[in-house]
Parts: C-alpha cells; structure tokens; sequence
C-alpha cells in the first residue's frame, strides 16, 4: 500500500516507518509543524525533531515532506485548551489534538496526496470484523495510548496503522538500534501535545492572566494565596507554598465562581475521592452506544488500571458509578471506557459525584 507516515523525530515513529518498509509498502514521511507562537530553541524543539526526522528518513530511504498546520492547532485544539482552563477545568490537548490534527488534518492531507493510509508510533491496535473497526489496547499495558484515541471514528481507524501495537518499548528501542536508526537512543518527548515542556504555570498566564485569591480548607480555614484557580488541579500536590507539620496538602475542588482554592492535608483525604462521574460531550468508536445501565471498565487519566463502573443514562450525558472510590476525579478530562482490551469510547468529565441517592447523584463539586 502506499502509506503515509507521520514521522516526529522520535523512535517510536521511527520505528513504524521501519516495520512497514521491511513489510514492503511504498512509503512517505510527514513532518507535522503545529505550533509556532513562541518558536524558540528555549521553547520549542521544532528544529532539533525536523533535524532528527529528516535523519531517520534519510537512513531508511523515504522521502520527507513538511507541513504547517499551526493555525488548524489553534482553533481546534489550543482555543478549547484556554477556554476549559479559564472555567476551571482541566482538559487533555492530546486527546484533541489526536482527533482534529494527527487523525484529522493529518489523514486528510495524506488522502488527497494519494495515501491510501496513515501510520503513527502510538502505542494501539485496531481490529475489522464485518467491515466494522475496533480500537483495542497495545498488548504493552505500560505503553498503551488508546485512552488518547478514544475520540477516534470509523474514518480514521479505517485508515490508520499502528504498527507498534504489538511491541514493547523496549522491544521498539532494541529494533531501533539493530537497523542502525539515527535516534535510537533519543529520550521521549513530554509536555502539551506539539508544544512541549514548559513552567505551565508562566506559560498560561501569557493567555490566562493570574487573579490572586485564597487558598482555604473545606472547614473555611484559610491556609495561603493562590494564583488563579485555574492554574490548578484536583490532586495536585506540588506549587502549593503550605509549610508547618504534618502530610502534605492537596488541592480538593475548586470554586470558580468565588476564586476559591480548597485544599486539604493527606493523600488519601476523603475529600480526593469520589464514587462517581457525571459525563458529557460523549463519543462511541463504533458509532452505537451501548444500552445502559451496564458495566464496564474505565479510566479518568492515562496508565490508570482499569476501574469496574456501571453507566446510568442522563438526559444531557452519563453517569457512572465505580465499583470502588476514585481519586482526583478532574472535570475537564476524559473518561474512556473499555470492554476487555476494546475502547469503546468514552467523555469527557463534567463533575465529580460523592454519592448516589436513591438513583440520583449528589455532586461533590464545590
């Protein structure tokens, strides 16, 4: 097949250029240039990843091109970032950015260039049956990136390969450095989705300007300053400034609306879980949602395990009830819901529940 294959600069990516030239398809590579606001060698990384890119093509013998889709970054992923963070929210680039610019701009690019399918490092499967796709995980648990996917149609999967789905990393990184790839022993990228590592903090504020207010616990005690409510997350531990005794302080829910930030003492503090979620915003891989109730596992962030739920249907979305209490429930992140090894889909998290009442939930959000 002729397939296109987004190249990055790092192993994984190169590594499935690898496996899919030594399978014998005709292929080329696609360098993807998405943010450019303050593209600097301090910021960004660009260069360096377009100079590791350009390597491995070279070693393998693919052609290169590049494109610029920075303003399609903008508007579909970057302008939802900053809204869900000025309302308090905490939302997932990467889960966006997967949908609107690797399996969106991306694919689209590559199709109307005469690619009949693209091809990514993500850590993921698909599998066809009956001319239907499933989203299924990399038999690497550790590794495993379908909880970012989840967003993902019969489109995409229908055109998309992932040929380390069968891989450990460290089985990725062993091929690497047997064919001799230039950026075998290259560390992986971390931070927001093509923007990279940043003080998040002085990087929002360039967007999200900081409004000072109290820091309280939920008996109304107040324990210091913050910056802004928004530059902070449920569970978060670090840039709390609390000193004195005792465990460590966590931030417990956020009151927008009062500039209010709660925090509490202890890890495993009663105000950190909840034992259910209220969901919006919902999409299902195979395009049916499953009749509810019925139970099934999910996760509320990426490498958690697996968590038993039972999904309840709402007039605007779901909720779901876990079979044991979760910690750090975030609105604004994701949900995604599994059946054995398939991602079914999943939502994203409006509000953390404390408890069901005779069927309805009592929302523990401040």
């Amino acid at each position: 097949m002729k397939i296109m294959v987004g190249i990055s600069g790092g192993v994984d990516s190169a590594v499935a250029a690898l496996l899919l030239k030594r399978a014998g398809h005709e292929l080329s590579g696609l360098f993807m240039k998405n943010w450019e606001e303050d593209d600097t060698d301090e910021h960004c990384g660009a260069a360096e990843d377009l100079k590791s890119a350009r390597a491995v093509c070279e070693h393998l013998g693919i052609p290169l091109t590049t494109v610029n889709f920075s303003s399609e970054y903008w508007d579909r992923v970057f302008s939802y970032f900053l809204s869900e963070y000025r309302a308090g929210r905490t939302p997932n680039p990467d889960v966006l950015c997967n949908k609107e610019i690797k399996f969106r701009a991306f694919l689209e690019h590559a199709l109307t260039r005469g690619a009949q399918r693209i091809a990514t490092g993500h850590y993921a499967r698909v599998a066809e049956h009956g001319g239907r796709f499933q989203l299924l995980k990399a038999r690497d648990t550790n590794k495993d990136q379908s909880y970012f996917l989840y967003l993902l149609g019969q489109e995409a999967l229908a055109h998309s390969l992932f040929p380390l789905g069968e891989l450990s990393k460290p089985e990725v990184r062993r091929l690497a450095q047997q064919a001799g790839l230039p950026n075998h022993d290259r560390e992986d990228s971390t931070g927001i989705c093509f923007i990279g590592e940043r003080n998040f903090k002085s990087f929002l504020a360039r967007y999200l300007p900081a409004q000072v207010g109290e820091m309280r616990t939920l008996a109304g005690i107040v324990k210091g300053t913050h910056d802004g409510v928004m530059y902070y997350t449920i569970g978060q531990r670090q840039g709390l400034g609390i000193g004195g005794e005792g465990e460590a302080w966590y931030v417990v829910a956020k009151d927008v609306a009062q500039n209010i930030l709660y925090v509490e003492q202890g890890e495993h503090h009663p105000a950190l879980y909840s034992e259910a979620l209220r969901a919006d915003q919902l999409h299902w891989i195979g395009g049916e949602a499953p009749a509810v109730p019925c139970h099934l596992q999910a996760k509320t962030r990426y490498r958690q395990a697996d968590q038993g739920c039972t999904l309840y249907p709402q007039a605007l979305g779901l909720d779901i009830r876990f079979d044991a209490p979760q910690r750090a429930v975030t609105p604004g992140q994701s949900v995604v819901f599994y059946n054995g090894d398939e991602c079914l889909g999943g939502g994203v998290i409006e509000q953390a529940i404390s408890k069901f009442h005779h069927g309805a939930p009592r929302a523990a959000q401040l």
